[in-house]
């Protein structure tokens, strides 16, 4: 009897798919029953071999070997791995399997993925893929339904393998180059390189940013206030707040004009990353961690999309969803709300999968047995729908302007008219615990006003200051890499993605760094390399971030340019453009890096190198002592003396052994320290801590017994 082999991304993956197909006999690495094996990968269980194993002489890092072209590419099993992928391989080979269901994420990643085990395992049997965007039980039924063939994705598969060689060319050569080059381990990559570069033009206009002083004049008469424009000098605005104090001021222009704002779009990961950001502080990993978990639990959508819009036979099911949701969340209760689910329905704004949205499986469960994190995306997905769906906000604005003393001044008003889609948001975000959440839009209600009218009315003065550029928070880096290539678009409007693609800016947009799917993780990079750190909510540079985006060429630094290549990867993945004319190109920017950068200036070559922190003078030698990782250690190569941080003395007392502690021991031979532990009575004493140094391998320290309180 045949059996047909379903390969998942994950174990917990496995395990729904299985559950739903009847598979339910657990075996070593898969499940089996109804006529179907079903096993897993676990992540990328096959990739491409590090450059040590296309010869050994690549194991060092020299410029002469550079650049690395492999030819052909081979590939590797991490030793971790190998257990999973010997599994897959005897059961892509087992006679009764006749034909195999590619089951992993269905996008870019996962059809490379898939791939690679099944070429590695030498399989040649026939696959269907499951292409699905939830993981409930009546999504999974539907997709075995409707299998096709895993031929209609190869130009998918291609544009990820290009994607995956290119960023092995780019990421191997150009690192080992300008690690050689400046001695010390420099990361670059094909997109983490001009995200750091970004933040470090950003990080240069905040530094060169001058804020210059400039005055308003204001008056007022009872709840009627109006300011002037900018005034250079205090004096001139004192001059002027003088002239208005107890003067007329007459209102000669009185414009109202009614406005709307259109409901928001449903949410693709980029703005879900933003927002969260935005309300809660989450990190973009964060929010990709939680609504992949929500995902593998049956009460989200798939999350990596990039469309903010459902396709035209889910009105239905979006209609149902939207009437539960009225009922499960609290801040939705008695909510007057008509439906207008149309507006989120668009086909043709839907490639690979639909915007997020709350599952079926979730109006039954609710929040039950969810994380606080969990609760707050949910919560903001539904949000969302809800929005989305509801009435368009509209107002009225008001802008009346008045002459006093021979000059003008403005005052705003707006009144709203129909509160619409803003009601539920702010419902919404009332009920939430926001981190840092941007005030709420206050409203100014000017009086009755009429053109003519005349008001007696006191003047003061206020100091104002230019505002430098903000730093970039990960929601508006984000929003940035998205945009990378649409220089002509604002750059740090809230909401310029939505406006942007209802605006026909959607082919811009495309020309973004990375994918929604992978733009998390190049900012972890960033940081965990030490090119960025995380300051609250702000992503700034360190000097090692900003000395490598300076040192780099701009084929590696320019947004613009590489926004290019991920365009190209976007169109091989349409099939309309050419991936081995996609390599051959980067392989050629590699040679002629490599052949560009053969040496730097004297000067440079010390760019990297961390600068000591100085702690005191050599009790034996007089020379510096510096403080590494684990020690403090004389500058003198000869010398001996160091004092190591987890020396037994302070670890027996449970005291950590600080700079300051090792300054006052070099400076003066002795350091009062508070907090030390004594064993035998199981208390803390404050005491004097002598240097006892003898000369010896080890330097000793000692209690002065005089000192014990």
């Amino acid at each position: 009897m045949s059996v047909q082999l379903v390969i998942a991304e994950k174990p917990s993956v496995a395990r729904s798919i299985a559950a739903v197909i009847g598979a339910a006999e657990k075996q070593n690495g898969y499940w089996q029953g109804g006529g179907y094996l079903v096993s897993w990968c676990i992540g990328h269980l096959v990739s491409f071999a590090e450059a040590g194993q296309y010869d050994e002489k690549y194991c060092k890092w020299r410029y002469e070997d550079l650049p690395i072209l492999p030819q052909p590419w081979q590939f590797i099993v991490p030793d971790e791995k190998k257990q999973q992928f010997e599994v897959l391989r005897a059961l892509l080979n087992r006679p009764d399997v006749d034909s195999v269901t590619a089951a992993t994420d269905a996008g870019r990643e996962g059809e490379l993925i898939f791939r690679f085990v099944y070429q590695m395992a030498g399989c040649t049997k026939p696959v269907k893929r499951l292409w699905i965007s939830s993981m409930e039980d009546a999504a999974i039924r539907e997709g075995f339904a409707n299998l096709c063939p895993d031929s209609d994705y190869d130009a998918l598969y291609q544009s990820a393998l290009c994607r995956a060689k290119a960023d092995w060319l780019v990421g191997i050569n150009a690192t080992r180059l300008f690690s050689v080059l400046y001695h010390k381990t420099l990361t670059v990559g094909r997109v983490q390189t001009p995200t750091l570069k970004m933040l470090v033009d950003r990080d240069a206009k905040i530094l060169r940013f001058q804020k210059e002083k400039y005055y308003t004049v204001g008056i007022q008469s009872g709840s009627l206030k109006a300011g002037s424009g900018r005034i250079a000098s205090m004096d001139e605005a004192d001059t002027l707040r003088k002239a208005c104090a107890g003067a007329s001021a007459i209102c000669f222009s009185v414009k109202r004009e009614k406005k709307t704002e259109q409901p928001p779009k449903l949410y693709d990961l980029t703005t879900l990353q933003r927002e969260a950001n935005r309300l809660f502080g989450f990190t973009a990993k964060q929010t990709l961690d939680y609504a992949q978990q929500l995902y593998e639990k049956k009460l989200l959508t798939y999350p990596r999309t990039d469309s903010q819009y459902l396709t035209e036979d889910m009105g239905q099911t979006a209609q149902h969803l939207v009437s539960d949701l009225l009922g499960l969340l609290p801040f939705a209760q008695r909510l007057d709300l008509t439906p207008e689910v149309g507006r989120i329905l668009n086909s043709k704004k839907v490639s690979d999968h639909h915007a997020i949205i709350p599952t079926s499986e979730f109006v039954k469960q609710g929040f039950t047995g969810l994380a606080e994190s969990e609760c707050k995306l949910m919560s903001l997905v539904c949000a969302k729908l809800l929005c989305a769906i509801a009435a368009p906000h509209e107002y009225e604005t008001v802008t009346a302007v008045f002459s006093c003393a021979g000059n003008e001044f403005t005052a705003k008003g707006k009144t709203v008219l129909v509160p619409g889609w803003k009601e539920i948001d702010q419902r919404f975000r009332s009920t939430m615990k926001a981190d840092g959440e941007e005030e709420a839009e206050s409203l100014n209600t000017l009086p009755e006003l009429a053109e003519g009218q005349s008001f007696r009315v006191t003047s003061t003065i206020s100091e104002h200051f230019t505002s430098p550029p903000k730093a970039y928070t990960e929601d508006t880096l984000l929003s940035a890499m998205e945009r990378a290539g649409a220089e002509d678009m604002p750059e740090d409007k809230v909401n310029c993605s939505a406006g942007a693609r209802e605006g026909g800016l959607g082919h811009a947009e495309r020309k973004g760094l990375g994918t929604p799917a992978t733009r998390a993780a190049i900012l972890e990079k960033l940081v965990q390399m030490g090119f960025v750190q995380r300051k609250g909510k702000q992503l700034v540079p360190t000097k090692d971030g900003i000395n490598l985006a300076v040192v780099l060429p701009e084929s590696l630094t320019s947004p613009a340019l590489t926004s290019e290549w991920e365009n190209r990867l976007t169109e091989i993945a349409k099939g309309n453009a050419d991936p081995d004319e996609f390599i051959a190109e980067i392989e050629a920017q590699v040679r002629q890096l490599v052949k560009t950068y053969s040496c730097i200036s004297a000067d440079k070559q010390n760019l990297f190198q961390s600068e000591r922190v100085i702690i005191g003078k050599c009790p034996r030698c007089g020379e510096n002592v510096y403080e590494g990782k684990k020690n403090f250690y004389c500058g003198n190569r000869g010398c001996q003396f160091v004092m190591w941080k987890n020396d037994r003395f302070f670890e027996q007392r449970k005291k950590a052994f600080t700079p300051k502690i090792a300054a006052a021991l070099l400076k003066n031979g002795k350091a009062k320290v508070k907090g030390l532990y004594s064993e035998k009575t199981g208390k803390t004493y404050d005491a004097t801590v002598l240097l006892a140094d003898t000369g010896g391998k080890y330097v000793n320290y000692r209690i002065a017994t005089d000192s014990i309180m």
